[in-house]
């Protein structure tokens, strides 16, 4: 028995763990976990029930999960995407239903009814799941309806089996979206997030973390450097747009920004030193 396994992937507790770890940890109990998914535009996933503490990532509006505890209006979840483990409010999180199509835009709208002029009653990120069961149109406007009668412009959708073609053109749709530490949305995104969500929506799963993306692909030499592929530094990884581009979310500008990739080597080397780290991923 070891309890040498990273928390942020394997749901383990001394008194609860995830029965898949049987065999590896030691616990009160073990349980397979309630699927669910997430009912609100973002929720944030922190290392411990407590509101003060800082965000390891974040899930999207319909992303499914597994709960394997509830406890003092906290639920303790895995991710089912990219296996990430942790507390959420346990009010974020409902009954795990079948989506029907994905929001394909950096943010959109969610209405009351199909009638834009209507006031929202919720912004959804790129990525989340939406369960569409009807159209509509309004003044030339096509909508997609929800079972509650809420309504998307639908064009801003795609069905779940439609992936976008090209990762770097996603991710510099985000360009000036503002940074957030342990962001994964349209509303606020890191460097690693930034990476993870243009993967996913071109239908590629991908780690969370950097130091976990980092040894994804193959490694490469800087001047074999062409667009798409990922540079490292210790805790930061930026996209190559390409042979001089760098596309990063970055705590310089607080904004997902294109940077000349030399100035960028330059500015960032008092801080994180030299990139440690170049990947093909495609």
């Amino acid at each position: 028995m070891t309890t040498n396994l990273d928390r942020r992937l394997h749901a383990f507790r001394p008194d609860l763990a995830d029965e898949a770890l049987q065999d590896r940890v030691e616990a009160d109990r073990f349980a397979r976990g309630e699927p669910a998914q997430v009912t609100v535009p973002v929720a944030a996933l922190r290392p411990a029930p407590d509101l003060a503490r800082g965000i390891d990532t974040e899930l999207l509006f319909g992303e499914p999960l597994r709960v394997f505890d509830r406890a003092g209006g906290w639920a303790w979840v895995q991710a089912s995407g990219d296996g990430y483990v942790g507390y959420l409010l346990e009010a974020q999180i409902g009954p795990l239903d079948k989506p029907t199509h994905r929001i394909v835009v950096p943010r959109t709208f969610l209405y009351p009814e199909p009638e834009l002029r209507k006031p929202y009653v919720a912004m959804l990120s790129m990525g989340s799941r939406v369960k569409i069961v009807g159209e509509a149109e309004t003044r030339g406007n096509h909508y997609h309806v929800l079972a509650d009668g809420t309504a998307v412009i639908s064009s801003h959708c795609r069905p779940i089996s439609e992936s976008l073609e090209d990762y770097v053109a996603v991710a510099g749709r985000f360009v000036e979206t503002p940074y957030l530490w342990g962001g994964r949305s349209g509303f606020g995104i890191d460097c690693s997030g930034l990476i993870q969500l243009a993967l996913m929506m071109t239908g590629r799963a991908f780690p969370r973390d950097t130091d976990m993306q980092a040894t994804c692909g193959t490694e490469i030499a800087p001047a074999d450097l062409r667009r798409g592929d990922l540079v490292f530094w210790k805790g930061h990884v930026g996209i190559m747009e390409d042979s001089e581009t760098l596309l990063h979310a970055n705590g310089h500008t607080m904004t997902v920004a294109r940077e000349n990739f030399a100035a960028a080597v330059k500015r960032i080397g008092w801080l994180y030193e030299q990139p440690n780290g170049y990947r093909r991923i495609l």
